[in-house]
This record gives C-alpha cells, structure tokens and sequence, in this order.
C-alpha cells in the first residue's frame, strides 16, 4: 500500500492526539512532582496502555509502526504537558528507535521488538556508557559477571530492561567494551536515589548498580575495542538526539505558550520585543529539530562520522536556543515569570537539562572539528 502525505498527517494528529490525553492525565500532578522528585509510575503504564511506549515497533511484530518523526511529535506533545516524564520517555523511545536503524539495515531487532510490544521499558544507563565506558567485566563460563555504577539512568525506577555497556579492561588483546541488556530482575542490580538537581526532578534519573551480575554471552550485543570511537554510536547519535531534543522543545513550547498567554493584554514596546526575540529562538530551535528528523529519513541514515557530527552541531545550537526561548518567556512575562507560582519558572530550569545530553558544547565542538578536519572524533 502507497503511503500518501494525507495519510502521514493523518497518522500524526492520531498519535498526537493520544499523546495529548496521556498529557493531560498526567499534568495535575506535575508541580508536586517536581516538589518531592517521585517519578510519575503511573505515567508508564499509561504509555503502554495507549500504545505509545511501543509506537515505533514495527506493526507486524505487534507495535503501532511509527515514524521517527511521529515519535518525536509525541515527545514533544508530551513535554508540553509533563516535562520530567517525556524526557525519560524520551530515553526508552531513543532505544527502540536505535534498533529500527539496526533493524532497517539488515540486523534482526526482532526479540527487543517483541519484549517492547508486550510492555518492556528500556532504560539507557547514561553518560557513563560512552566510548571508554565503565565498570569492571570478568570472564565466567558461558558468559560474564560485572559491576559497574551507572548514572544519570533515567526512568530507572519504572524500567524492566537495562541496555548498557561495561568496560573489560582485562580482555585478551587490551581493554575492551561490552554492550549488554540486563533486566531489572537480575540478581545483583539496585537502584540508588542519587538524583536531586535543578530540574527534571521527576525524571526518575538515579544511579543503577550492578554488583557482580551475571550476564549470559546471549545478552551481549558487541564487544568493541575501548578509547577507540566505535560505529554505533554514530547511529545511537542519529537514532537518539532528535527525539531527546524533540522532548525539549516540547518543554520550549509550553513555556512560550504561556508567555503568550498571560502578556497578551500588554501594550509595551519592550513586551513586544522581547516576544519577538523569545519567537526567534523558539523558531531556530524548532527549524534545526525539523532538520534533524528530515536528514534522518526515518531511520535510514548513513552511519558516518560526518552524519552525527552535523546531528551534534544541530543539538548544540537548538539547546541554546531552547534554554534561550525559556528565558526570554520569563522576561516576556516580568517578574510573576521568576515566581515559582508560575509553571514558566519550572520550565526554565527543566530545559537547562538539554545542555547535558551527548555532547555538551565543549566536547561537541572539539568532535565536530575533529571530524571536519579529517580527524577521528575522539583522539
């Protein structure tokens, strides 16, 4: 069957719209969360009940066949509503979303499909997987046992799967890394509420620790070489940082939203132009998440250095300017905005967590120079 634009648009305003009603659901209880930091449990049974956290699996292996881009239209909806929970959303979503390029490129993702369609929520253990990785793996009969401590992981708590990577620093040949999947159930792992900080308070991100736990060779996806910049995580970067930043931008929307909201009866020449200026970085960060989901051909991108090094330029760039639209939406509204009666204050400091995601700017600039200049990313 032809798939028309019609038929696209019409498939996004439906995902759009359940998105929207698990939103509202969840929205009364958004300023109390953030008070006490408890993640919305709730909230993840309503994403699998409406379909939602299984959207992007492949109708045929029982998902709603999403496209990438409708997921990030979820994510952003949701984020208008209830920022913490789309963002650790967002976490689970980039998973999937990275096994459908795998899947689309010849690599049967089959078993994760059919775990996500039956209700698992994948959980991304954070920073600490990056190239180098951590942790300690050892080599036991048909498999391994590791330790590692993993944070920010977020979502951890309503998680039943971890994906993660742990480093072998022993390995035959130098040092290596494995990528693994552990479940939540497995002898050995606790989570520990690490998490207290600005903002996403309620986004569940605490630390994971796995102490001493078996992992059979079955659970493991790759063995790399470590300190050295492994392929997948071009596709990760693909894959994951157009629906992060959409989740953010989601964030963005409700605080212009807002603005608009309550200065619309001012009359000012400065409430007027810092409207203005609150609409051009809410613009520019919108453009540059669009740009993102078009370049990505609904998961079909090349996996090249150069492909996430221009997703990482994009995801730099929109955060500074999300982080810039929320903060001119306070200046917008004057000082009530400043108020922590008002849901812009929380915003603000929500957005802020943009920044941190791979790669802050720092090491973002130093990856794409490397890259452009014929480099390696990581050296």
């Amino acid at each position: 069957m032809t798939t028309t634009a019609a038929d696209t648009t019409e498939t996004t305003t439906e995902w759009i719209a359940i998105a929207r009603q698990v939103g509202q659901n969840l929205s009364p209880g958004v300023a109390a969360r953030d008070r006490t930091g408890d993640i919305a449990v709730d909230a993840f049974d309503l994403l699998r009940d409406t379909g939602l956290s299984a959207a992007l699996v492949p109708t045929e292996l029982g998902g709603g066949g999403a496209t990438h881009r409708e997921m990030g239209e979820i994510l952003r909806e949701l984020g208008r509503h209830d920022p913490s929970t789309a963002v650790a959303f967002a976490m689970h979503s980039h998973l999937v979303a990275a096994q459908l390029w795998r899947h689309r490129h010849g690599i049967d993702a089959t078993p994760v499909f059919t775990k996500v369609a039956a209700g698992a929520i994948l959980v991304s253990t954070g920073a600490s997987d990056w190239v180098d990785s951590n942790g300690r793996a050892s080599r036991v009969e048909g498999g391994y046992r590791v330790s590692a401590r993993k944070a920010p992981a977020s979502g951890c708590e309503v998680g039943t799967v971890f994906v993660t990577s742990i480093r072998w620093q022993d390995a035959p040949g130098g040092p290596q890394v494995l990528h693994c999947a552990i479940p939540r159930t497995a002898d050995g792992v606790r989570i520990e509420k690490t998490w207290d900080t600005l903002g996403l308070r309620a986004s569940g991100s605490h630390t994971v620790v796995f102490d001493e736990v078996y992992v059979p060779d079955a659970a493991v996806s790759l063995v790399r070489p470590a300190n050295v910049w492994p392929p997948v995580l071009n596709v990760v970067i693909g894959a994951a940082m157009p629906l992060v930043m959409a989740a953010y931008l989601g964030i963005a929307d409700g605080a212009v939203e807002l603005a608009a909201l309550l200065a619309a009866d001012r009359t000012d020449p400065h409430t007027f132009q810092l409207a203005g200026e609150m609409m051009n970085a809410h613009t520019t960060a919108a453009d540059l998440i669009a740009a993102m989901f078009t370049d990505s051909d609904n998961l079909r991108f090349d996996n090249t250095d150069a492909y996430a090094s221009r997703t990482l330029s994009r995801k730099t760039v929109a955060a500074d300017s999300l982080v810039s639209a929320v903060r001119l939406a306070i200046e917008t509204v004057g000082g009530l905005g400043y108020s922590r009666t008002c849901e812009i204050e929380m915003r603000y400091r929500d957005v802020h967590g943009s920044l941190f995601h791979p790669l802050p700017r720092a090491k973002q600039t130093r990856f794409s120079g490397r890259v452009l200049l014929g480099h390696t990313p990581i050296g």
